[in-house]
């Protein structure tokens, strides 16, 4: 393919408008479908960094989340962050299916924040559908409502005799029709209804809920349009990077920025001072230039003095060693104490004990933290891929001293999210460096400052006892938890709820908690807690059955049925329904499998949602581990809104598991991170990928709930139990690159 431009591109100048970036690339590629393209790509810089930019026809306003020009375009906005979930699709979806729109006549735009308009504009914890689900329907019913009382004003006929088809009102018996964009102005001016009341489409009618719908964004994505935060061209803008100490926390002491000021490119280094809240703006040294890899180029010549504090002593193995003591001596909290666990450990027929651990973990979005600023007349404009953009808008007023209505926040899609971008770090530095700098700044992190400034998955350290009678049945678990923190102030992200299954489903139960101080940043990662608990606890319960000879399955099933009672969120009746369900699916138990192959379950419920899962893995006599397949039931609900992106996160959160068990971790030493980038931080490989994840989805009846995480739990535990069966070898701590799987 040949490819022959003119003039700028994207603002660049004419002798420099062959060098495409990567997105440019694939938009003329594109647009060359092959063949050869004359004449330039130029992009308005404002619409790319705030996809959706307005029609040339006027709009008229039903309410905030809806918009019809006379043209028929029906304009939905979407107003949560959009971090790789599909919730930029399937929200909007549930507003057309009551709206009755005509999806192929549907466009979805991106709110800014906007606290006055929206609430809750954060995505985090599965919690986008639960939350939003009804809110949505009733806006989408409310602008329909209006649509209808707009055309029986027109018509001069009663309301109740009119229905709506997609896209327009009609009156069958008088053989009227009108669409939306022809009712769309007189509908504006019509009272809107009750939101509590108006009245809701019966579910047998969805034609749009429950079809799978393509994501919003793949074609501008395929097609190279910019989208992301790391997209963001302003005119006049300047990158910057930014340098912390490599230990938490440590302060700089002296730099030598007169030397750095003299590189190519670079228009300005200075020390920003931060505080210690390592959730904030730390202390740092900024470099600003005319391109991102000038300021990335000049920052290697920086020499920085840093105060490193009284935590550059401490390591993964150091944590680990206090654990360690801690497990000799009594909890400090007694969490739960159901019946007499010690006692029944006394009298059972069998005791099981076993330490299990799990390390840090970083987030690892493919897109690098980044944010654009640009500070003038007392004002600041951000660009920002955040989950939580209400939050970093205060903690940069807090910080900065900026008063909040003085902030605009323009949210961009961001190239995964997984609870990383809930911290809003990287949204403060950028501002403070703005403010030292004429004209719009974009900060962006590299590969390096992304995995060794992470809000880490907290590491946990469990010591468990499991006791059985002499039917092989669960009658006793104890579990002393060393995490990190105080007694009364844990960590982000490092408890464990004292209703966390098995509480509530045996009878003499006790968890018990001690605290490491610390100071590393933790925070939440996909399926926070769960993450780690589960692969504990379904990694336990498959000890305890291969010690009562019974089979896995089974013995949850016994455990399942054996609710005591209590509080507690998870419904016994729908964990059993996904887990002989995929046991069904599977095939589990039908067929034995040679040395070498083996077969692991597990199920967890989280974030609402119910989740059981079979993993079939082989290991080699080298100790190589290949994931074979997956199956996956899920329950979230009475209603899949999208079933394509549904089966895409759970594909994603199986993937990401499998990731996560088979190699990565981040370990702490001299008070740092020790890992810098994917050579020793692994990202699943497509050759490590799974043939096929079976994904099956069983209907309840209740609200429908969200998804991006609750089908992560299940997978590490099942891949961990799937080795044991292959090798007979009991891996209790992760990853499994740690450990040495070959067999003879």
């Amino acid at each position: 393919m040949t490819l022959i431009t003119t003039g700028a591109i994207e603002g660049r100048s004419e002798e420099s408008a062959g060098h495409l970036d990567r997105r440019d690339f694939l938009r003329v590629s594109a647009l060359a479908g092959g063949g050869v393209l004359l004449g330039a790509y130029t992009v308005d810089a404002a619409a790319a960094a705030v996809p959706g930019a307005p029609g040339q026809l006027a709009e008229s306003a039903l309410n905030v989340f809806v918009r019809i020009t006379p043209d028929d375009l029906v304009t939905i906005v979407s107003k949560n962050p959009e971090i790789g979930q599909g919730i930029k699709t399937s929200l909007p979806m549930v507003v057309a299916e009551e709206l009755d729109a005509d999806w192929d006549r549907v466009r979805v735009e991106q709110a800014p924040l906007d606290t006055e308009k929206y609430s809750r504009q954060s995505v985090g914890g599965s919690t986008g559908t639960p939350t939003n689900y009804d809110l949505m329907r009733r806006m989408g019913a409310a602008a329909r409502r209006m649509l209808i009382e707009a055309a029986a004003e027109m018509w001069g006929v009663p309301a109740a005799e009119l229905r709506t088809e997609p896209g327009a009102v009609v009156h069958r018996s008088l053989g009227r029709r009108a669409t939306y964009g022809e009712l769309a102005e007189r509908a504006a001016a019509v009272a809107p209804p009750d939101l509590e009341s108006v009245p809701l489409k019966d579910p047998s009618r969805f034609r749009i809920m429950g079809t799978s719908v393509g994501n919003v964004d793949t074609p501008a994505i395929v097609t190279g349009r910019k989208l992301f935060g790391v997209d963001v061209t302003l005119p006049g803008m300047k990158y910057a990077v930014f340098e912390k100490c490599p230990v938490f926390g440590g302060h700089v002491a002296g730099a030598n920025l007169d030397e750095v000021r003299r590189e190519a490119g670079v228009t300005d280094a200075f020390v920003v001072e931060g505080g210690d809240d390592l959730g904030g703006l730390l202390s740092g040294v900024a470099v600003v230039a005319e391109s991102w890899w000038q300021a990335e180029r000049a920052r290697r010549k920086l020499r920085v003095q840093w105060e490193e504090g009284a935590h550059a002593g401490d390591s993964s193995a150091g944590f680990r060693a206090r654990a360690a003591e801690l497990w000799q001596r009594e909890p400090e909290t007694v969490e739960r104490p159901d019946g007499d666990a010690p006692g029944a450990l006394a009298a059972a027929a069998a005791v099981v004990e076993a330490d299990y651990e799990y390390p840090f973990i970083a987030h690892a979005c493919l897109e690098p933290m980044n944010c654009t600023a640009h500070y003038r007349g007392g004002r600041l404009e951000m660009w920002a891929p955040s989950q939580a953009p209400e939050r970093g808008r205060g903690m940069v007023a807090a910080t900065l001293g900026i008063p909040e209505d003085a902030i605009a926040v323009n949210i961009t899609r961001s190239g995964g999210g997984f609870g990383r971008r809930v911290y809003v770090d990287y949204m403060v530095e950028a501002a403070a460096i703005a403010m030292r700098v004429d004209g719009p700044v974009k900060l962006l992190w590299s590969r390096e400052d992304d995995i060794r400034h992470c809000f880490y998955r907290p590491a946990g350290y469990h010591r468990l006892k499991g006791g059985l009678d002499s039917a092989g049945n669960v009658v006793a678990w104890q579990n002393h938890f060393v995490t990190f923190g105080e007694p009364d102030n844990t960590a982000w992200s490092a408890g464990l709820s004292a209703t966390e299954f098995p509480s509530r489903f045996v009878a003499n139960y006790e968890l018990g908690t001690s605290h490491i101080p610390f100071n590393v940043p933790t925070g939440v990662l996909r399926a926070p807690r769960s993450n780690g608990v589960a692969f504990v606890v379904q990694s336990f319960i498959d000890e305890l059955a291969h010690a009562a000879g019974r089979d896995p399955l089974d013995v949850r099933l016994d455990m399942l049925a054996a609710y005591t009672g209590g509080d507690g969120a998870m419904d016994a009746a729908r964990m059993r329904a996904v887990l002989e369900s995929v046991a069904e699916r599977s095939g589990w138990g039908r067929t034995s499998r040679p040395r070498g192959r083996g077969r692991g379950i597990a199920f967890h419920f989280s974030h609402r949602g119910y989740f059981a899962e079979v993993v079939d893995a082989s290991v080699s006599r080298d100790g190589a581990v290949e994931v074979e397949q997956v199956w996956v039931v899920g329950d979230i609900g009475s209603l899949i809104i999208n079933p394509s992106g549904a089966e895409q996160q759970v594909q994603g959160a199986v993937l990401d598991g499998i990731g996560q068990a088979l190699g990565q971790q981040v370990t702490i030493e001299r008070g740092r991170a020790r890992q810098s980038n994917f050579h020793d931080f692994p990202l699943l490989r497509m050759a490590q990928a799974p043939v096929a994840v079976d994904t099956h989805f069983i209907e309840s009846d209740v609200a429908p709930t969200g998804l991006g995480e609750p089908a992560l739990p299940p997978v590490v535990p099942a891949l961990l139990n799937a080795v044991f069966a292959a090798t007979g070898k009991r891996i209790r701590s992760l990853p499994l690159s740690e450990h040495d799987l070959s067999w003879a």
